[in-house]
């Protein structure tokens, strides 16, 4: 039996000249274009929504070190992080240090207002003017693909999961993770290896 070559020409053609054809393979190239776009090389490869669902593009922050945070608003640990926080932020920011915070209501409903709530929350009580984002989940099927990405950077240092609100991760100039930090560590405590990544005395 002769087996015809195979026709790309012939097979486009009757893709394009049938709608239900033609729906299946627009569906096929969008899945096989975000399959690409799963293997992120740094942070820099994402784009996420800030806290008024603006897309931010993180290859902005290229030369900046970054602290990546999820935080809460009605926590235990909520007074602490966001004051030392945003003192950091006011001291190395010049420097190049940027502060990425992540709202998200996992963690016993810690963090239940609308984003317009939190940003008026954290400028009124804390003075912090490092970026606020759109709240997110960090756990579970629904994580955004920024916090899948930084769970699986680290080795499986936060296993699966987050443990509670202010995990801190630690990422470099060239957008790699290069540390975590537990929600109780306090943020003064890791100063030192903020000014290594830096560069500053």
């Amino acid at each position: 039996m002769q087996v015809d070559s195979f026709d790309c020409w012939g097979l486009l053609s009757a893709i394009l000249s049938s709608p239900r054809a033609l729906i299946y393979f627009q569906k096929s190239v969008s899945t096989m274009a975000s399959q690409s776009d799963k293997n992120p090389g740094s942070i820099h490869d994402f784009t996420v929504k800030d806290a008024r669902e603006n897309d931010v593009d993180l290859s902005t922050y290229k030369g900046k070190v970054l602290l990546i945070v999820n935080v809460a608003s009605k926590c235990g640990l909520t007074n602490s992080n966001y004051t030392e926080l945003t003192k950091l932020y006011e001291k190395y920011r010049d420097q190049g240090l940027e502060i990425l915070a992540f709202p998200c209501n996992q963690f016993s409903e810690e963090e239940p207002g609308s984003n317009a709530e939190i940003l008026e929350f954290v400028c009124t009580r804390f003075k912090a003017e490092f970026p606020i984002f759109d709240k997110i989940e960090v756990n579970g099927e629904n994580a955004a693909p920024i916090y899948k990405f930084l769970k699986s950077s680290k080795g499986g240092i936060t296993g699966d999961n987050i443990e509670w609100n202010f995990a801190k991760f630690l990422v470099d100039k060239d957008g790699h993770v290069v540390d975590y930090f537990a929600p109780r560590t306090s943020p003064f405590s890791f100063e030192e290896d903020i000014k290594k990544f830096l560069g500053v005395s």
